[in-house]
């Protein structure tokens, strides 16, 4: 498929093609509903019921007005553009649907379904980053192309595929709608995950705003971390005693042992230049 056809979204697979078995008078036909199947690779896994009733409902009252594209297979069809309206239409108790048959390879059908529903669907902005981040990996376009494709900025393709570096629990957060992709981007400003989480936990609990989110976002950041105290287990505290133990009897005055992640360092009490020299001689002969 020609990357020049890319930039012209559903458009450029729906112009120039052969219907196959079209009636006399164009290109759409009707089916019986029971002969048309989904896309099982439809890239939209989830349909809000109260849509697809408020649809089934103005479909009842006039009919189906803009028809589905469907691909042969067999004695079946398969949905490429426009399953909202045939599942509506099944509710709505229709018994045949208006259709255009078209031909297309099964990279074709796939990525069409994709942009149809990046174009005409209300998705989760997660299923949306998603969207667009396949249209990039699988199909080998740029953000340019994506832009063009879907008609948006490339800005807006870039912002939203960044939701996608937020963990999975912040994630589904903006997919039942608690935050806004608006919130997730003050939290991408954030690099440490703990605080993401608890400015995630703020923005909820005390229904922050967009703006309110990237202030606490920015007053985290801007915070100096808290030096974590090493908690050390008995058995090393026990060994650190008894070194500094015998290093006080061989010296003759207080020794400190200071234990940091594997690290540390000796502190050696000494009184005068003359208890300094005492203890240097000591070291330095090795008690002889």
């Amino acid at each position: 498929m020609a990357k020049a056809k890319l930039g012209r979204g559903l458009n450029s697979f729906f112009e120039d093609r052969s219907p196959i078995g079209s009636p006399a008078d164009g290109d759409v036909t009707s089916l019986r509903i029971t002969q048309v199947e989904p896309n099982k690779n439809q890239p939209r896994q989830s349909f809000d019921k109260e849509k697809i009733e408020a649809l089934a409902e103005s479909i009842a009252k006039h009919g189906v007005i803009q028809p589905i594209i469907v691909v042969k297979t067999g004695d079946r069809y398969r949905i490429v553009a426009g399953e909202r309206r045939w599942r509506a239409a099944k509710k709505a108790g229709l018994k045949e649907i208006p259709a255009v048959i078209r031909r297309y390879s099964d990279s074709e059908i796939a990525q069409i379904a994709l942009i149809e529903n990046l174009q005409r669907e209300n998705l989760n902005p997660i299923e949306e980053a998603h969207g667009y981040q396949t249209l990039m990996n699988k199909y080998d376009m740029t953000q340019e192309q994506v832009s063009s494709t879907i008609g948006k900025s490339r800005s807006a393709i870039a912002n939203s595929i960044r939701l996608l570096s937020l963990e999975k629990d912040i994630q589904e957060k903006l997919v039942l709608g608690e935050i806004t992709s608006g919130h997730a981007r003050a939290l991408l400003s954030i690099e440490d995950a703990d605080i993401r989480r608890s400015v995630l936990q703020s923005v909820i609990e005390k229904g922050l705003n967009v703006r309110q989110a990237e202030a606490l976002a920015n007053q985290r950041t801007s915070e100096k971390p808290r030096k974590q105290r090493l908690v050390l287990d008995e058995q090393t505290k026990e060994a650190l005693s008894s070194v500094e133990n015998a290093l006080s009897e061989y010296l003759g005055t207080k020794v400190r042992l200071i234990h940091k992640n594997k690290r540390g360092k000796i502190e050696i009490e000494y009184f005068g230049n003359d208890d300094l020299d005492r203890i240097l001689d000591l070291i330095n002969n090795g008690g002889n």
